[in-house]
């Protein structure tokens, strides 16, 4: 059977946001598979919205590093702050949706698998949003370790990602159709992916960070999201 620190799972996963690019935005406007009822609905919105504030309350100045930049829905708020920005994605399909949704000078793309991606520079913040819940178990270390060797001295992190709330995905999606880091996917024409998708609680998170290093303090809203917010200890 195989695992989510495979190689073969970790393409699939990238081809799968490859060519989920055009649909992706479904997810933030809750159309089609995602609409799950006006009730809940309203709920996702609200939840958006209070994690976009904590982003605000955090001030992402000076020069922000985002990973797994997406179509841009955290892009757009962090260029509201930030001096420039350096946004990193595996997916060329969604770093252009980025482009046309952001429309911003102060944004750098880069191309480029997350892991492999290198820079001389240092930034004073690093942003990802939806991305830790699909690093390999076995590259979690590794990952913050680039995002250490990234960061100035006294630099600041923050994050978000998804709870294992069923109204949160598809109605055609999985939350645990595998293993408890698989998932299956399946777009809009049918076609079938397998995806890492690992759903932290907050405090587990939080003390695995502590154990490498990091002092992040990780919350969550009532149902969909938690965020965390820290630097290297």
């Amino acid at each position: 059977m195989p695992t989510a620190d495979d190689k073969e799972i970790f393409e699939e996963q990238i081809a799968y946001y490859q060519a989920r690019a055009g649909e992706y935005d479904n997810w933030l406007l809750r159309k089609g598979s995602y609409d799950h009822g006006p009730e809940s609905n309203e709920k996702f919105f609200s939840e958006v919205n209070e994690v976009r504030e904590q982003i605000r309350r955090f001030n992402p100045t000076g020069n922000v590093l985002e990973f797994a930049c997406g179509t841009g829905w955290g892009t757009e708020l962090l260029v509201e702050y930030a001096d420039h920005v350096t946004a990193v994605d595996s997916s060329e399909e969604v770093l252009a949706l980025n482009r046309i949704k952001v429309r911003s000078d102060k944004v750098h793309y880069a191309q480029s698998d997350i892991f492999q991606w290198q820079t001389k520079k240092t930034f004073d913040v690093i942003f990802f949003s939806f991305w830790l819940s699909h690093v390999p178990p076995g590259r979690f270390t590794e990952f913050w370790d680039k995002v250490q060797s990234a960061l100035k001295p006294g630099g600041r992190v923050i994050f978000a990602d998804s709870l294992a709330s069923r109204s949160l995905a598809a109605k055609n999606h999985s939350l645990f159709q595998k293993d408890e880091c698989i998932s299956l996917r399946y777009l809009d024409d049918g076609r079938e992916f397998q995806i890492i998708k690992i759903f932290y609680e907050p405090e587990e998170l939080s003390a695995r960070l502590s154990e490498i290093g990091w002092h992040v303090s990780v919350k969550r809203t009532e149902t969909h999201f938690l965020y965390g917010i820290g630097e290297m200890s």
